[in-house]
């Protein structure tokens, strides 16, 4: 198997990265200036009905203390929250800047479809133990292009490029092709046969969470991502 040329392309940002509004931080404003402002009118109503009680009919103190903690409660819960929505923003901001450090670069991907680009298209094969494997390559409209047999030895990230020509010779276009590779070992075993994709990262959505690569005309998240080329 020959070793791939890595495919290129021109990288492209699509997406804007969502900024905090004036909004969301008046609303939390306000939120805790209500909460505040119920605290202190309770207190204040707890004041004057204990200084005109009845002394021969005291009021609950118990009810009156559940109350003041369940205010206290909400208090801390409306705390609690401002703090997530902040540890979430500051996360999605984290994503999307990891995410853009991977444009134009060559990423290795799973994945069996990619791109041919000027008669070149790559995959990386994952290969269990040595064997004796059919390369199948098909078309978007699931017509066959091209097919090979190969002698496999065993081992991990082995490139196989495709210069576009079909078995009969023809040259195909640039556009979208899926390989599939079958084996079986001396014993007529099959082999599982691990297929990944080469491309470069060519734009990246922002608007997606977490935000997606464009690979190859397909998207992937960062975390996919199982090799950086250069």
């Amino acid at each position: 198997m020959a070793t791939g040329d890595a495919i290129t392309g021109s990288p492209v940002v699509s997406g804007t990265t969502k900024q905090p509004t004036s909004s969301s931080s008046n609303t939390s404003s306000t939120a805790g200036g209500t909460i505040a402002g119920n605290f202190q009118t309770f207190l204040t109503l707890l004041t004057t009905q204990l200084q005109n009680q009845n002394p021969l009919d005291p009021l609950d103190t118990n009810q009156f203390t559940q109350q003041l903690v369940q205010f206290a409660g909400v208090e801390q819960q409306l705390k609690t929250n401002d703090q997530l929505t902040s540890l979430l923003s500051l996360q999605q901001t984290n994503q999307a800047t990891e995410a853009l450090n991977y444009v134009g670069k060559t990423a290795v991907v799973d994945g069996t479809k990619t791109s041919l680009v000027k008669a070149a298209a790559a995959w990386n094969l994952n290969v269990p133990s040595n064997c004796n494997m059919t390369v199948t390559i098909t078309s978007t409209t699931g017509q066959t292009v091209f097919n090979g047999n190969y002698s496999a030895q065993a081992g991990d990230n082995q490139p196989f490029s495709w210069d576009g020509k079909g078995s009969d010779g023809t040259q195909w276009p640039d556009g979208q092709y899926t390989l599939t590779a079958t084996a079986t070992d001396d014993s007529g075993n099959p082999v599982a046969i691990g297929t990944q994709i080469i491309g470069v990262v060519s734009a990246v959505n922002l608007t997606q969470t977490p935000p997606l690569l464009e690979i190859s005309n397909q998207p992937f998240t960062v975390n996919q991502i199982k090799q950086i080329l250069g």
